[in-house]
């Protein structure tokens, strides 16, 4: 992988790596294995890392980071870190403290970029998904344009090079494109995007707005119960996948990831 040539520019000058690596894993799974998982991606030529808040694995995530620069395997400036604002920093007076919680745990200076991770706010404080008594989940009311500006901020004082979202649909993305005083547009909208759902008239508007589109489950929707019924096929056993794999002597992953590509998509192999 040449990590310089495979790079798309982003609206406000920077440039991302069009294959990045996602470390989110379920909780059952050791966080030493980000650790290791990402030195490896970093190893075989990856140079997009992204990573999450919610995902609590910053800390590991940026301990491979700096362990690999340490090692002269990476510079600094050849690494595209992506962090995310979770739901229950929307609040603006509560993003860039969100922001600097991010960068202790990477202990890095700055993120090249960061995203509201969903149009949907909770109730600030210590719970990742605070819910009821019931169960049920406890939502916040928050502006999105108040958080934007609060991002905007953080771009402007150097805590990340650029700043976008994630799991926007075309409406969310139209308030803040439209905001009065916007500063900075969303450089990226990061959607879960794979054949079976392939985002095809939010991608042509994100593309319109010169917005670059981030896949995530490029490999198919999370194989849980609860998020996804088991009975749905799974992609990478999907006969079309499979005979476009045999007849280029590939795997059907490597199809499903290439189909992105060729789309203009930036693409997570990893998620």
């Amino acid at each position: 992988m040449d990590p310089k040539s495979q790079r798309l520019r982003l609206n406000d000058g920077h440039f991302i790596p069009v294959l990045g690596f996602g470390t989110y894993a379920p909780e059952e799974v050791p966080k030493s294995e980000a650790l290791e998982a990402t030195k490896y991606a970093i190893e075989v030529g990856f140079r997009h890392i992204d990573s999450a808040y919610l995902y609590q694995n910053e800390e590991q995530v940026g301990q491979a980071i700096r362990s690999k620069i340490a090692d002269g395997t990476v510079k600094r400036e050849d690494i595209f870190y992506t962090s995310k604002l979770w739901a229950t920093f929307l609040r603006p007076e509560l993003v860039r403290p969100a922001l600097e919680k991010s960068l202790k745990n990477l202990q890095l200076d700055y993120v090249d970029l960061y995203i509201i991770h969903f149009p949907v706010a909770l109730k600030p404080g210590e719970e990742l998904l605070p819910t009821d008594e019931n169960g049920k989940a406890l939502f916040d009311t928050v502006d999105l344009c108040r958080t934007w500006e609060a991002l905007e901020k953080c771009k402007d004082a150097g805590l990340t090079k650029s700043i976008g979202v994630s799991n926007f649909n075309h409406q969310q993305l139209e308030r803040i494109l439209n905001k009065p005083g916007l500063k900075y547009k969303p450089v990226c909208n990061q959607v879960e995007c794979h054949p079976y759902l392939n985002q095809s008239k939010l991608l042509d508007f994100c593309k319109s707005k010169d917005i670059i589109p981030v896949a995530y489950s490029a490999l198919g929707s999370q194989r849980v119960k609860g998020w996804v019924n088991l009975n749905h096929p799974v992609l990478l056993e999907d006969p079309v996948l499979h005979a476009i794999a045999k007849k280029h002597k590939q795997t059907s992953a490597v199809i499903a990831l290439r189909y992105q590509l060729q789309r203009g998509v930036v693409v997570l192999a990893k998620s």
